[in-house]
């Protein structure tokens, strides 16, 4: 930049005249001048000169369509051009002569003699020093949600962009999807782009231009003792407050949720969650699980297990009458009473096809037991095929 050097200003006991680009005009145009004060070349001798780095504050003393002028005391002025001042001119826009500003060094001295200065970084600055104020304070702050990926949400403060992780939203949020779906999470993250929500942030790392958000209520502490409460064989009460094709959610109590996995909810096949309950149901469970911050719940524990009951009843070996309750890739599942079934398994009638040709759903078969584990809930069968049996008999 072409600056005449006989309009730098200099320590003095004199009152000195606003620096001027050659050929340009401050904006504002009105003489502007500041008085330096004798001391100033004392202080000037002995404080260390700003570093590069250094947030500094000044006045702007000088508005011009290139370069903005800041007085320094005891230093001297710093200029803002070049691609600094490109960079800030929305910033600068908002800026009047006499206003305090605060910039940071990014030259010490450059040609000119002057110390030049960014107020974009020196804001970027400031901003990330609030962040880790907040990051103390555990501010709450109410903000928009700008994108959605697979891991979680953007969003924008103070024109950072910072990310939500998907384990750091809410339940009532929560992408609650079975066995963790990257694309069906995606579908359920993007339902909360533009919506504004409620966040903190948990960690803020300037150099690497990290900035994390939380928008659950609890700290991890906070929640280690509230899910310490609960031990393996406490029966709860709760609300249901979500039905997804995998199970229920129940709220235990606030900042607590547990999960009724779908095997979890009666000793019969449940097929579809929302045949049985449905949101603001009240509803006991049985605790079967307490890890990793996390509940896991039965519904089904606080029933008769009819298994006991069946174990009194049948023997491997034994011929049952069964009905056919739904088909799976290994065979068929066959139940021989209420919550007891067992599995038919799909080889042996070579093919999918023709194990479908010889059963239907809904239809009641005879069978053999070849397996039957009732502590282990388990049990197999055998088609007895009516054709078969007829030819032995």
């Amino acid at each position: 930049m072409d600056i005449k050097k006989e309009e730098v200003p200099v320590i003095a006991d004199e009152k000195v005249s606003v620096p001027t680009p050659k050929g340009e005009e401050p904006k504002n145009t009105k003489n502007v001048e500041h008085p330096v004060q004798p001391m100033h070349k004392i202080m000037a001798d002995t404080s260390p000169r700003p570093e590069m780095g250094d947030l500094v504050e000044g006045l702007v003393i000088s508005i011009g369509k290139a370069a903005v002028y800041v007085d320094l005391p005891p230093f001297g002025t710093g200029i803002i051009y070049g691609r600094e001042y490109i960079g800030a001119r929305d910033i600068i826009k908002r800026v009047a002569i006499g206003d305090r500003v605060a910039a940071k060094v990014v030259d010490t001295e450059n040609s000119d003699g002057y110390i030049e200065l960014s107020l974009k970084e020196a804001r970027q600055a400031v901003v990330w020093e609030e962040a880790e104020t907040f990051v103390s304070s555990k501010a709450l702050l109410d903000l928009p949600v700008k994108e959605a990926n697979k891991g979680g949400l953007i969003i924008e403060w103070q024109g950072i962009q910072g990310f939500l992780p998907a384990s750091q939203l809410k339940s009532e949020h929560y992408p609650r999807v079975e066995e963790g779906n990257k694309e069906k999470i995606l579908e359920e993250l993007k339902k909360l782009v533009g919506q504004r929500i409620t966040v903190s942030i948990i960690s803020a790392i300037p150099k690497e231009g990290k900035l994390i958000f939380s928008e659950k209520d609890l700290d991890n502490k906070g929640r280690e003792e509230i899910v310490g409460k609960y031990k393996v064989g406490d029966v709860v009460e709760g609300e249901v407050t979500g039905i997804v094709e995998f199970g229920l959610f129940l709220k235990i109590e606030d900042g607590l949720e547990g999960l009724v996995h779908i095997s979890e909810m009666d000793w019969g096949l449940v097929d579809d969650p929302k045949a049985l309950f449905k949101p603001g149901d009240k509803i006991k469970a049985q605790v079967i699980d307490v890890k990793d911050g996390k509940v896991s719940l039965s519904v089904k524990a606080l029933k008769d297990n009819p298994w006991k009951e069946a174990e009194e009843k049948y023997k491997k070996g034994d011929i049952v009458n069964g009905v056919v309750i739904k088909f799976n890739k290994h065979g068929a599942l066959v139940s021989i009473e209420e919550g007891v079934a067992g599995l038919v398994h799909v080889s042996e009638f070579t093919s999918e096809d023709k194990m479908k040709e010889k059963l239907s759903l809904g239809n009641t078969y005879p069978f053999q037991i070849t397996l039957f584990e009732p502590k282990n809930q388990k049990m197999i069968l055998t088609y007895l095929d009516k054709d078969k049996i007829q030819k032995e008999g």
